[in-house]
């Protein structure tokens, strides 16, 4: 039952928004700067997450990219 309000919640955020957006060429200006730094928040967002995953895979910290652990040991003199 959550399950299905939460996604019917979506849909009518989806739609609010694409109205929004259908209105945008007629608006205030305020309305378009304010959608215009949402969308810039978003897209920075993504962006970040992006770049963050990426350099994580890249350096090999994800765990299926990690090599064998080999121990160290102190060097003994004769």
């Amino acid at each position: 039952m959550a399950g299905r309000s939460f996604t019917q919640d979506l849909h009518d955020m989806g739609k609010r928004l694409l109205l929004k957006l259908q209105r945008l060429p007629k608006a205030e200006m305020v309305e378009v700067v304010a959608i215009s730094v949402i969308l810039l928040f978003i897209a920075t967002a993504l962006l970040l997450l992006f770049i963050a995953c990426s350099s994580c895979c890249v350096h090999g910290c994800c765990p299926q990219q990690r090599g064998r652990k080999t121990q160290v040991r102190p060097v003994t003199s004769p």
